[in-house]
C-alpha cells in the first residue's frame, strides 16, 4: 500500500499538468452538447489537427503562438463544416462529425506529411522560462492553468451577453429561438466552430508538452472527455453558467487524477480505455439506477397498452 501511494503522488504532478491541457478537449466537447444541443464527435479529428498543424508550423520556425494561433484558426474551420453539414443537409450531427473526423485523418496525414515528427529541437511556449531554471511540471501548470482561467472567464462572461444568451436559446430551444428573430444557423455555425478551436489549442498545446506530434494522438480522447464531464457535472451540478462551463474543467483534473490511480494499482495502460468506458456507462445509467423501479410501467405493459 505504501508503494503505491507513492506512485501516486508522484504522478500527481504530471496528470494535473495533463489534465489542465485536455481540459480545452473537454469544453469542446461540452459547448456544443450541452449549450447548443448539439452532440459533436469532431473532436477526435480537430485535436491531432491542432497538434499537426502547431507541428508543422514550429518545424518551420513559426513563433509558437502563431502556431497556436492558426491551428485555432483550422480547428474553427472543422468544426463549422461540421455544423455546416448538419444545418445545409440534414445530416444527423453524430454522422456529421463522424464524417469529417474521418476526412480529417487523411487530412492531418497531409500536413504533417507522416505519421509523427519529432519537436525536441524546437523551442516552444514553455521554453523560455524553463531556460531560467524552474521546473519544467510546475511551469506547464502555471502557464496552462492561466490559460485556463482566461479561458473560463472569457466564456463566462461571454454568455452572460446578449449573444450569449441567444447562443445557449438556440440549444435550449431552436423554434422559440427563431421564432424570437435569432440566426439559428449563424449561433450553430460559430458554436461548433469555437468548440472546435478549443480542442485544436488543448492538441497545440499538447504536442509542444510532448516534444512530439502523432496523426493518432486523437484516438479515444472522445471518451476521455466525455468521462470527464459527466465527472464534473456529477459533483458541480448544471444549474447554473458558471457550474456548467467549471464542471469540463474540474471533470477532467479529477478523472486523470483517477487514472494515476489506476496505474499506481497497476492496471495497463491498454486496460485504461475499458475502465474509462465502462465508468462513462455507469456516470450515465446512475441517475437511472438511483430511481430504480418505483413509479416505472414495465415495457411489457406499456406495449400492451
Amino acid at each position: 500500500m505504501p508503494d503505491i501511494l507513492f506512485h501516486f503522488w508522484n504522478l500527481i504532478p504530471i496528470t494535473f499538468a495533463q489534465g489542465l491541457i485536455i481540459s480545452f478537449v473537454t469544453a469542446g466537447i461540452m459547448l456544443p452538447f450541452r449549450i447548443l444541443g448539439f452532440p459533436d464527435l469532431t473532436s477526435e479529428g480537430t485535436y491531432p489537427l491542432g497538434g499537426c498543424v502547431c507541428a508543422v508550423l514550429m518545424l518551420a520556425d513559426v513563433d509558437p503562438l502563431i502556431a497556436m494561433t492558426l491551428a485555432m484558426v483550422c480547428g474553427f474551420a472543422a468544426g463549422a463544416c461540421t455544423a455546416f453539414i448538419h444545418l445545409r443537409f440534414g445530416i444527423n450531427t453524430l454522422l456529421a462529425g463522424i464524417l469529417v473526423m474521418t476526412m480529417l485523418y487523411s487530412i492531418n496525414l497531409r500536413i504533417l506529411g507522416r505519421s509523427n515528427a519529432a519537436l525536441f529541437s524546437k523551442e516552444n511556449i514553455f521554453t523560455p522560462f524553463v531556460d531560467s531554471g524552474a521546473d519544467e511540471t510546475l511551469l506547464k501548470i502555471v502557464l496552462v492553468g492561466a490559460v485556463v482561467a482566461a479561458l473560463f472567464t472569457g466564456l463566462w462572461y461571454f454568455l452572460k451577453t446578449e449573444r450569449g444568451a441567444a447562443m445557449r436559446a438556440v440549444g435550449a430551444s431552436p423554434e422559440m429561438a427563431e421564432a424570437q428573430g435569432i440566426n439559428n444557423f449563424r449561433y450553430t455555425l460559430v458554436g461548433v466552430g469555437i468548440a472546435s478551436a478549443f480542442t485544436a489549442l488543448g492538441g497545440s498545446i499538447m504536442v509542444q508538452s510532448q516534444g512530439f506530434a502523432d496523426v493518432n494522438m486523437g484516438f479515444g480522447i472522445l471518451i476521455n472527455g466525455l468521462a470527464a464531464l459527466m465527472i464534473g457535472e456529477a459533483i458541480l451540478g448544471r444549474e447554473s453558467v458558471g457550474r456548467q462551463l467549471a464542471a469540463p474543467f474540474i471533470g477532467t483534473l479529477i478523472y486523470y487524477q483517477l487514472v494515476s490511480l489506476c496505474l499506481s494499482f497497476g492496471l495497463a495502460p491498454s486496460d485504461l480505455k475499458l475502465a474509462t468506458g465502462g465508468f462513462v456507462l455507469l456516470m450515465l445509467a446512475l441517475p437511472r439506477l438511483k430511481k430504480g423501479n418505483r413509479g416505472a410501467t414495465p415495457v411489457r405493459e406499456q406495449v400492451k397498452e
